[in-house]
């Protein structure tokens, strides 16, 4: 039975700031690259083997792929479907903000001018469905955002749609999933 490990992003300024970031290409602070190299050493010291590192084109994740890369000497690569949702006019709004959490609720809204909760798990569902066919002669390392990790969860574990809403990863959290 094969398995993938997810990674969230080291920490942005917009997380500190409770801000959304979505597709907003957010840079990591020093924490982050911090979270990012320790996550890297962790993995080595708990024997975390992968064949490749796939992370989203946004330099948050990009530089967390990067920094766990050169500490474990596994090869990256980025994969377009792991960019976070585009959250469209609610981008650089609060991540607890009323408006977008009643918003939230509706699978099917773009966000005005951003993309449906709907169209997001079709696409991380379908890189999924292409590591799990691969799962038994590789393993993969995906490094990504909070709201794919939301999705990645949902792929793996029946969840409410108060479960899903909820759900979140911190910042350089390791997560082992099992097909």
């Amino acid at each position: 039975m094969g398995h993938v490990y997810f990674v969230r992003h080291g920490q942005t300024v917009w997380n500190v700031e409770n801000k959304i970031c979505g597709a907003t290409d957010i840079p990591l602070t020093e924490l982050g690259h911090q979270q990012a190299i320790a996550t890297g050493k962790k993995i080595v010291e708990e024997g975390i083997q992968a064949d490749e590192i796939l992370y989203s084109p946004l330099s948050r994740a990009a530089e967390t792929a990067r920094h766990i890369s050169e500490i474990t000497g596994i090869p990256a690569r980025m994969e377009p479907r792991l960019i976070e949702q585009n959250f469209g006019k609610w981008e650089s709004t609060a991540r607890d903000g009323l408006e977008f959490k009643k918003a939230k609720e509706d699978f099917c809204c773009r966000y005005d001018g951003g993309e449906s909760m709907l169209h997001l798990a079709q696409r991380i569902y379908n890189l999924l469905d292409d590591v799990k066919a691969e799962s038994d002669e590789k393993t993969y390392i995906l490094v990504a955002h909070n709201g794919i990790a939301r999705v990645v969860q949902s792929y793996f574990y029946e969840m409410t749609n108060e479960e899903y809403a909820a759900f979140g990863v911190k910042n350089c959290a390791v997560l082992r999933y099992d097909f």
